[in-house]
């Protein structure tokens, strides 16, 4: 077997870590059943807290684990969705590709535990990235503003 090729020199790593990302399709029905909708004008997003016992499988006993009790890390995780209504693959990857930027450049509005998901609409093509930006954070700071309301949010991360 091949060894993996090493990271471009100079090349910073495009994507976030991966234990920030929501991957499986029961975390993402799990947030559209129990979770909350909200709409901003370019997209909409959908968040629900994350609660201890809610660690799906066995955490790998081989590897030290920087997670909690449950397997998780604490903080937020973010999905991001790209249907075919939004385009051809061309259009669905450019959207995704401004979307994930500004989800990189809002990151620290959100520190509480909470899995939130988000539906951009097709005017993200033409919209200022900006505009995508500004709504980004908008939508994480109510987000983190909800689960402060509720108690829900992790007291030891500051903003």
């Amino acid at each position: 077997m091949a060894a993996p090729s090493p990271a471009r020199p100079g090349k910073p790593v495009a994507h976030p870590s991966p234990d920030r990302r929501l991957r499986k399709h029961a975390d993402y029905q799990r947030v559209y059943r129990e979770g909350k909708r909200q709409s901003l004008p370019l997209m909409t997003y959908f968040y629900a807290c994350r609660r201890p016992h809610e660690a799906i499988g066995e955490p790998n006993l081989s590897q030290p684990s920087l997670s909690g009790p449950n397997g998780l890390l604490p903080g937020p995780r973010v999905g991001l969705t790209a249907g075919r209504v939004l385009g051809n693959a061309v259009e669905r990857n450019r959207i995704k590709r401004r979307m994930r930027q500004a989800i990189r450049h809002a990151q620290a509005e959100l520190t509480a535990s909470v899995d939130v998901i988000l539906h951009p609409r097709r005017t993200v093509l033409e919209a200022e990235f900006c505009q995508i930006e500004r709504d980004v954070q908008r939508a994480f700071h109510a987000v983190q503003a909800a689960m402060e309301a509720s108690g829900q949010a992790d007291p030891s991360h500051g903003r």
